[in-house]
């Protein structure tokens, strides 16, 4: 199982100093977490996409970027990337770049957002949100697992022969999340193409994704990409912990309440009892942690929220410590002795070249005429039945 933290990039007053950031301070911030994830032996680090304020997460490529440059085993991604308001040639532009300069440490999550008014800035209309979402995936795969391209559909101008570039490094796309909350499209659509899906669990109580989970779980396996056991899950709780139980409930109590998403809500006790949402001592949080497969099987990624509302980075950086010391070596441990014979692995990028190519080379695309190099072979995340429609059908 990876283990890894996001962000939403929130830039936000903290309650007890009364202080706001700069956008500069908390994007620098930012940076120190994602090191300092990578030091402590997180898996993954993920950052939102937002173009509205309090957020400075508008370019996550960018950020990732520079986050790849100075370090070497953390895999980047995202949580989520507009897959609706964005343009699905940029995305598949942008990503495809990322890939190539983080060497194969990046995947990405799609998912439709939920901050209104980003519609019509990118000239889209919020009614059609889940068929933009359905749309441009269907083109953004087809532009990661096609040289060329013909596209035609209701949100964009179409494609003719059409090639993006640069091609995915390896000819292998970055691994491809669908997150969602609340919408059982989503996770059809995840199913359909054997993608992973993502539960951001936070906010929401555990029965709600439970429900989800499975049936992205019973789709995956009717559209013949495995058993039910090989389906690829995430999930995202949130955490904040100190040596005693008491001193972190009081300590993390102003920025719960000081939240945009959860002031006005529910107190810290109930929110806490209900969701995941985890705040304690660590062998409380670990606990508390292990009771997620109860409720969505064994799965493969899990992610914390941890910068939140308002705290200090000294805060987070203290957080990231008890979190790779205290409390990632008996979850890691505790965890894979849960693991089922059959459970697919974490995607990562070494894994599915290996599962594409076996020992032979991978094949390096070169976008021009001579594309004489291609190479069949299949993946345990996509199918490769040949009868199968080349897209999802779209609502």
């Amino acid at each position: 199982m990876q283990f890894g933290i996001f962000t939403v990039g929130d830039v936000t007053r903290d309650p007890n100093t009364g202080r706001t950031p700069s956008e500069a301070e908390r994007i620098n911030a930012a940076v120190q977490i994602a090191k300092k994830a990578e030091e402590v032996g997180l898996d993954v680090y993920a950052t939102g996409e937002h173009h509205n304020p309090p957020f400075y997460t508008s370019s996550p490529t960018t950020f990732l970027a520079y986050i790849a440059a100075q370090t070497k085993r953390i895999i980047l991604s995202t949580s989520t990337t507009l897959i609706t308001t964005n343009d699905p040639v940029r995305i598949a532009e942008e990503y495809a770049m990322l890939q190539h300069l983080a060497h194969g440490r990046s995947d990405i999550m799609l998912g439709r957002g939920n901050t209104a008014p980003v519609y019509p800035w990118f000239g889209q209309d919020i009614r059609e949100s889940l068929p933009l979402a359905l749309e441009h995936y269907n083109l953004l795969h087809e532009l990661w697992h096609n040289d060329v391209v013909d596209f035609e559909g209701r949100f964009r101008t179409p494609l003719q022969g059409f090639t993006s570039t640069p091609r995915p490094l390896d000819d292998v796309p970055p691994f491809v999340w669908h997150g969602s909350i609340r919408t059982p499209e989503i996770a059809e659509q995840a199913a359909y193409y054997g993608d992973g899906f993502f539960a951001n669990g936070i906010f929401w109580p555990m029965s709600h994704f439970q429900r989800l989970i499975a049936l992205y779980r019973r789709r995956f396996e009717h559209y013949g990409h495995g058993t039910q056991e090989q389906a690829i899950v995430g999930v995202g709780a949130q955490l904040f912990a100190r040596p005693k139980s008491q001193d972190a409930i009081s300590e993390f109590r102003p920025y719960y309440d000081n939240s945009a998403v959860y002031r006005g809500g529910p107190d810290l006790e109930t929110m806490s009892e209900a969701t995941p949402l985890f705040v304690g001592s660590p062998q409380q949080v670990i606990d508390r942690i292990m009771e997620l497969p109860n409720y969505f099987g064994y799965y493969q990624r899990q992610m914390f929220l941890i910068d939140h509302g308002g705290m200090p980075t000294k805060t987070v950086l203290e957080q990231l410590d008890l979190l790779g010391e205290e409390i990632l070596p008996v979850v890691r441990k505790e965890m894979a002795a849960l693991r089922p014979a059959g459970a697919a692995p974490a995607p990562t990028h070494d894994l599915l070249v290996k599962a594409k190519y076996g020992d032979a080379e991978p094949r390096q695309p070169r976008p021009n005429d001579n594309r004489g190099d291609n190479v069949t072979g299949t993946s345990p995340y996509q199918d490769s039945d040949p009868a199968k429609p080349a897209t999802m059908p779209s609502l």
